[in-house]
């Protein structure tokens, strides 16, 4: 099978640490996905506007030449002590290093320049990251409520409460972009092994350099965010 890039999608995320485990986590994530010149006819994407959301098959490209795929993997989700067989799982070492992303259509840019190209909400993909196929998300067949996750189903999403200096905050112009920094860092970016309340984490997000710590508060694990550089 010769496949190739249909797209690259945009992000705010310029390296792996950060961004969330699973699609639709933050919504208020940005990505802007931009096509390759020889698929730039607006025809094909005609009605796409007419769906709410997508579905992303794309490559985990970062992982180039490094680690090969192993049967068994250690789901963060699981405190990275525990195998499960790699079919049972989303890591990005796979036999085909492919990853599916469900994505909020935001709209279609049919006029820049680079166009058209899709605007889309809640994506888990490094600025980049070359995309094989998108198709039209579908409820009546793609939602599935009653189904069974396994290992997933006994463990609760696990929020931060993130506190921000004041002089941080105020200083800050781009609301949105604070506000979808606050998302991600919500969801914990940390190794789920780790635990050091005075390590201190750094992360790029926007072309910022993010710097945290997260330390036990009464009601459960607080983040503070030392400095937005």
């Amino acid at each position: 099978m010769d496949i190739q890039p249909i797209a690259y999608i945009h992000t705010e995320f310029s390296e792996k640490f950060g961004i969330p485990r699973q699609s639709g986590l933050a919504e208020g994530l940005k990505g802007r996905i931009v096509f390759e010149k020889q698929f730039r006819d607006p025809e094909a994407l005609r009605g796409l506007d007419g769906f709410s959301h997508l579905w992303l098959i794309w490559e985990f490209s970062a992982n180039r030449g490094g680690r090969q795929w192993q049967p068994t993997v250690r789901p963060p989700r699981l405190g990275g002590n525990q195998h499960m067989g790699v079919f049972a799982t989303r890591s990005p070492f796979r036999p085909n290093p492919l990853g599916l992303s469900c994505v909020e259509l935001e709209s279609v840019d049919w006029d820049s320049s680079d166009g058209p190209a899709l605007i889309v909400r809640g994506a888990d993909l490094m600025d980049g990251t070359p995309v094989y196929d998108i198709k039209p998300y579908i409820k009546y067949a793609d939602s599935r409520p009653a189904a069974v996750c396994g290992y997933v189903d006994s463990l609760a999403e696990r929020k931060l409460q993130v506190v921000i200096p004041q002089e941080v905050e105020q200083s800050f112009a781009d609301k949105p972009t604070l506000a979808a920094l606050c998302e991600v860092l919500a969801l914990d970016p940390r190794p789920s092994y780790h635990n050091d309340p005075e390590r201190e984490y750094g992360m790029s997000f926007a072309g910022y350099n993010v710097k945290f710590r997260v330390k036990e508060g009464e009601a459960g694990p607080v983040l503070y965010i030392m400095e937005i550089l």
